[in-house]
């Protein structure tokens, strides 16, 4: 028995490569197939199709689209004021969601008590608090509204909590007005 197993351990051993030219194609195949394997993962991966010159891809308003700022600064000629808009509808608008609940502290519509003490200090400062912010207040100045419409939510508020102030009238109005 040992014959055998000696026997077999004997044996010249042998691979698969036997000629030069094996050898050659087996070096050639060992670097050219993982290079075609990732080109065809790459390509596999970016399968999206790709816009070519010509299409609309490339037109001028698509190219405009893409590369459109993300914010824009509109500005108002002096002269093209638009209606202003009324102490109560800027109120609906911008103010009510906190004073008509009183939430964080704004003294309710209505209110005569939270807004006495307001009152007191005038409507120039209460209309400066309005514009710049007070407290948990944001400052509305610059927004959506011209400092006059918020002028007449203040105004409004104002009013119903017990003062008497006069609405603000339109700046090229009270020019007029004046002469």
């Amino acid at each position: 028995m040992s014959d055998a197993h000696d026997q077999a351990h004997d044996a010249p051993h042998e691979g698969p490569i036997k000629t030069p030219k094996q050898l050659i194609a087996t070096v050639v195949a060992s670097f050219v197939v993982p290079i075609l394997a990732i080109i065809l993962l790459i390509n596999y991966v970016s399968l999206s199709p790709k816009k070519a010159a010509g299409t609309e891809a490339l037109e001028a308003e698509a190219t405009a689209a893409r590369i459109q700022p993300v914010g824009r600064i509109e500005l108002k000629p002096a002269g093209a004021a638009a209606v202003l808009r009324a102490g109560e509808e800027v109120f609906t608008a911008q103010c009510s969601a906190c004073h008509t609940a009183g939430a964080m502290g704004a003294p309710k519509l209505g209110d005569a008590g939270a807004w006495g003490p307001r009152l007191g200090q005038g409507y120039e400062k209460l209309l400066t608090s309005a514009l710049k912010g007070k407290g948990n207040m944001a400052a509305q100045g610059g927004g959506e509204y011209s400092d006059v419409e918020v002028g007449r939510a203040v105004v409004y508020m104002a009013n119903k909590g017990g003062a008497k102030f006069d609405e603000p009238k339109a700046p090229a109005a009270a020019a007029s007005a004046a002469q």
